[in-house]
């Protein structure tokens, strides 16, 4: 009789003990490199003043002088480099008067351009006017340049929405405040389009007779410019006098520290520092990207 052994079971290997590894002591907790940290806070404020200083920095329209192009609550950019650098291109006023710009370059007539005041440290933000060499004079409120009258034409009212930043009251701006469709308040001023002898245009104000509507004539000296606000008669620019505040004259091109380029955003001013929601609620809509360069009719004589 044949016999069928069972298969013999699989020889099995016992597994060799396993052990964890030893255990090493925690390394402790290295603490805050102050020192690094005040190191990289420095270079970023560098940085950021560097970029201010010489390339561009935010604006912000704190008047009504360059009504309409530029209203109170304006958030604008302004370059840095276009006419080079001179002693006012640092974000502080920190330097005196230093004659000269480093890769200077004049800036065109219908420029808006910011400019340091001879009594203040804050910048005044006006239009280029004349350039040197001009022969300027205002007669009545309209501007003369060589001789020859800067075109002046009426256009319609410019219809500017009243808000916190722009009150349009009756102490500086009487009988202006007018309702428009839907019952909004609008602060209507009357407009009028100059066109320069290079052909630039753009928009200004003229509210009536005024002190500062009759003035030279006057030659404007080598290396200076005349600016003078849009609003014609409520800015302090070459036309008033330093103790009222004015430029008081041409002003040297040293003191010009950019060029207005646009509008980066607009604020009606009843925005709160500790509320975001407000600052959404404040923004003016229509405003945001506006470029600041004047008009040019190409067929205009230079």
């Amino acid at each position: 009789m044949s016999e069928n052994p069972a298969d013999p079971a699989p020889a099995t290997m016992a597994s060799p003990s396993t052990s964890p590894p030893p255990r090493t002591a925690d390394k402790p907790k290295q603490g805050t490199d102050w020192w690094a940290e005040v190191k990289g806070v420095f270079w970023l404020v560098l940085a950021v003043l560097a970029f201010h200083s010489f390339i561009a920095k935010p604006f912000y329209i704190p008047s009504e002088s360059m009504m309409p192009t530029l209203i109170k609550g304006d958030r604008l950019v302004v370059t840095k480099f276009p006419y080079g650098w001179s002693y006012v291109s640092p974000s502080f006023h920190v330097f005196p008067f230093i004659h000269g710009r480093l890769f200077g370059h004049l800036p065109a007539r219908g420029d808006i351009v910011i400019v340091k005041p001879p009594l203040a440290d804050s910048d005044y933000i006006k239009r280029v006017i004349g350039e040197p060499g001009d022969t300027l004079e205002v007669r009545g409120g309209q501007v003369w340049l060589n001789g020859k009258p800067v075109p002046k034409v009426a256009e319609a009212p410019a219809m500017i929405p009243v808000d916190a930043n722009v009150p349009c009251t009756e102490d500086m701006l009487p009988g202006r405040r007018q309702t428009g469709p839907g019952g909004k308040l609008y602060c209507v001023l009357p407009r009028f389009r100059e066109t320069l002898p290079n052909g630039v245009s753009y928009d200004t104000i003229d509210l009536g007779y005024s002190p500062v509507d009759d003035y030279g004539p006057i030659t404007i000296p080598p290396d200076h410019l005349f600016l003078m606000g849009d609003n014609r008669d409520q800015s302090a620019d070459s036309r008033v006098p330093v103790e009222a505040n004015g430029l008081g004259g041409a002003v040297p091109w040293e003191d010009i520290g950019g060029r207005a380029e646009f509008i980066t955003f607009s604020l009606d001013g009843t925005s709160e520092w500790y509320n975001p929601l407000s600052w959404i609620e404040a923004l003016r809509g229509g405003r945001a990207g506006t470029s600041l360069h004047p008009a040019h009719n190409a067929g205009a004589a230079r």
